[in-house]
């Protein structure tokens, strides 16, 4: 029983220390004149990211491979089939994102296709490793180059940069990340210790259960950003989020330590992540933002979950 109580209350500390992180950079970046839009798809993508990359860099370190990969890919599917078949479902409005994120979104199947060519060798090297996260350098590059019109002017008058302080930012900071990095910690450690008690793998775990958690950022920051008419910020934070799972979470995981992984053992979980990915790039490029795709989403998420289950029982 206390095992599974460590689960739960080391998940909200990691997602608690997520969302800490994701409203002192978003401040930070506001102070410096950045962009909502790059804010969105660089700073809060990354933070939001911020479980999965430690969650997976610990489980790395601690030799469970299959639960270092398994959270990035499961993670991946539920943003995309969850969390933007939600969005798309709930907004109110129709949405009508800049021809930006039109561009933008092709750069989510690089990082997929990249990692599926690597992981059929059935090892990602630390020399892979940073080649994955030399891909958030060049989208984060690309966001700068293209976006430079859509800079927003800061508003001076805002109470929340008014009050402004960099000694309570970094002390906020430096909180949020110690509670991302033990509550990773203890998040693996008690999936794993739970999975073995079931007699369930590491994967199985990783990519239902610990995905599920650490996808929970993106949720709350995508359905809010619906809720107030920002859909396109939604998406654009999907994308976002998932680049940098595979890039930086997987890039950094491998550097830590090589991960070994048999392809074609997991081949449905990783083709169903691949296919989610194409329907967010299709999306994207036809304009395609109605309900009917919201709901086809979510049956793929359905369709995961029910494979996931059968592989349990």
């Amino acid at each position: 029983m206390l095992v599974y109580l460590i689960f739960v209350v080391s998940l909200i500390v990691l997602i608690y220390g997520a969302d800490i992180i994701v409203g002192e950079s978003g401040k930070i970046a506001l102070k410096f004149g950045i962009s909502e839009y790059i804010i969105g798809a660089t700073l809060v993508a990354l933070g939001t990211s911020l479980p999965e990359m430690a969650a997976s860099i610990n489980a790395s370190i601690n030799n469970k491979p299959e639960l270092s990969i398994s959270n990035i890919v499961g993670s991946n599917i539920m943003n995309i089939s969850l969390v933007l078949g939600l969005v798309l479902i709930l907004s109110k409005n129709k949405i009508k994102p800049s021809e930006f994120i039109e561009k933008e979104s092709i750069w989510a199947l690089f990082p997929v296709l990249l990692f599926i060519l690597i992981i059929q060798n059935g090892i990602i090297s630390r020399f892979n490793g940073f080649i994955l996260t030399i891909i958030m350098v060049a989208y984060i590059l690309f966001l700068l180059k293209n976006n430079k019109s859509a800079i927003d002017s800061i508003d001076t008058s805002n109470e929340e940069l008014k009050n402004f302080s960099w000694i309570k930012s970094s002390l906020l900071l430096i909180i949020g990340f110690l509670m991302v990095v033990y509550g990773a910690d203890y998040t693996v450690d008690s999936a794993s210790k739970i999975a073995k008690s079931f007699g369930v793998s590491d994967w199985l775990i990783g990519v239902i259960l610990v995905a599920l958690g650490t996808s929970m950022p993106e949720l709350v920051v995508s359905i809010s950003a619906t809720m107030k008419g920002k859909a396109d910020m939604a998406i654009g934070n999907v994308i976002g989020s998932n680049i940098s799972n595979i890039s930086i979470a997987l890039g950094a995981a491998a550097i830590a330590n090589p991960i070994k992984l048999n392809f074609y053992n997991y081949l449905f979980d990783i083709l169903t992540m691949l296919i989610a990915t194409i329907i967010i790039v299709f999306m994207n490029t036809n304009k395609m933002y109605s309900r009917a795709v919201g709901i086809l989403l979510l049956l793929l998420f359905s369709v995961f979950i029910e494979h996931s289950s059968h592989a349990i029982l």
